[in-house]
């Protein structure tokens, strides 16, 4: 076990393209929310494992011998690679941290995620340890911010417990490629503990970064993408995805005509913005940004036809359009969050005005990048000032 004092962060995420013509294998193309989840790791020589989550008002703490005593139901695996969980672990989990069955809130649930990386990681030796984790990510706008504080906690756990390296820094350091396999695999078992079934497709963006290519369960990254600027709004309009995937399906099946075309053309808008991105080696020229506005603008109208958008989202797109601006749902629709473009020589007064109109309907905005970088090791000096405070908004 390593003694030092670690400091990791992931990106959030959010999708670019493709949303629900993915479920019908079509492409959809996931990238880095440069909003972040930090977490830090401190060794401790007390006998105490102690975890603090301020975003969602949880601080717990257990003695290493009452979590030893459930080691021997979380054996370690060949070459350390990472187990999904049973039903059985988790249910023994639960008992242990008296969280009742059928419980799905975010404490909870953050806790078992905890509890199952930490025992299954970490194996017969469990380190006495403090971790801190705090995130510029709201939870449930569908941000990826359950996968994101996966990411943290298996890259901090693998590395205090010497499975990983601890990257030589100055400023930031990422693992090598064999080691972020090794956190994704396990980031994807916090995820499993949490979701239940994901799709791994979050986890993936959390650990490389950057923009990943999604189709038929297959994901690849994709080279070479700049990061974009983007203003990105939250409705706060709650929506229920599971309602919505299955309401795309109903009118696939009555209108499979009318409908299919409207999926292949979604599918179309990906691979024409993943090809844009990819040839913009040197940067995007202005003919980029113009052609990433368009299929903007095509793909919102899409998603209207496919019965995903909301008055929310068309009040959105109107304000930035006032502005100049483009704008799409991202995920799941119906309500949620939507992405702004924001080209390089943006005057920022255009962007501070829609900011306060979109305030003024009640939505929260940020302004930030996409395409930001996966897990990373921070020394303390990297650290943005006052990183616990949550990140401000308009």
């Amino acid at each position: 076990m390593t003694g030092r004092e670690l400091c990791v962060s992931a990106p959030g995420k959010v999708i670019l393209h493709g949303e629900h013509a993915v479920v019908h294998g079509k492409v959809a193309l996931a990238v880095g929310l440069n909003l972040r989840t930090f977490l830090r790791l401190k060794p401790m020589n007390d006998n105490t494992v102690l975890i603090n989550l301020p975003n969602i008002g949880t601080k717990l703490s257990w003695t290493t011998s009452d979590l030893q005593a459930l080691v021997p139901s979380f054996q370690e695996s060949p070459e350390h690679k990472s187990v999904s969980p049973s039903p059985e672990q988790l249910d023994i989990l639960k008992t242990f941290a008296g969280i009742s069955n059928g419980t799905k809130d975010t404490e909870s649930l953050a806790v078992l995620a905890f509890l199952y990386l930490y025992l299954s990681i970490c194996g017969r030796e469990l380190p006495s340890l403090e971790i801190l984790v705090w995130s510029q990510l709201p939870t449930g706008a569908g941000l990826g911010s359950s996968a994101a504080y996966s990411v943290c906690l298996a890259a901090a756990l693998l590395t205090v417990s010497g499975r990983i390296s601890h990257p030589a820094q100055e400023v930031i350091a990422r693992w090598t490629q064999t080691e972020l396999i090794l956190i994704n695999g396990w980031a994807f078992q916090g995820e499993k503990v949490i979701h239940g079934n994901p799709s791994g497709v979050d986890n993936a963006v959390g650990t490389w970064g950057g923009a990943l290519r999604y189709q038929a369960g297959q994901i690849s990254p994709i080279e070479r993408v700049p990061e974009l600027q983007i203003l990105l709004t939250n409705t706060r309009v709650p929506r229920s995805t599971k309602t919505l995937v299955a309401g795309v399906k109903d009118k696939l099946l009555k209108y499979p005509d009318i409908m299919e075309p409207v999926l292949s053309s979604i599918n179309a808008i990906s691979e024409e913005c993943q090809r844009v991105l990819q040839a913009a080696v040197e940067g995007l020229s202005k003919e980029h940004y113009s052609v990433l506005e368009e299929l903007i603008d095509i793909n919102q109208h899409h998603l209207n036809v496919i019965g995903v958008g909301h008055p929310s989202l068309d009040r959105l797109c109107q304000v930035t359009a006032s502005h100049g601006l483009h704008s799409k749902l991202t995920g799941a629709g119906g309500g949620g969050c939507a992405i702004t473009l924001l080209q390089p020589d943006i005057e920022p007064t255009v962007v501070d005005a829609a900011k306060q109109q979109l305030s003024d309907c009640g939505y929260q905005c940020w302004e930030t990048s996409i395409g930001a970088p996966g897990v990373s090791l921070h020394s303390s000096s990297s650290l943005p000032d006052d990183i616990t405070r949550p990140l401000n908004t308009a």
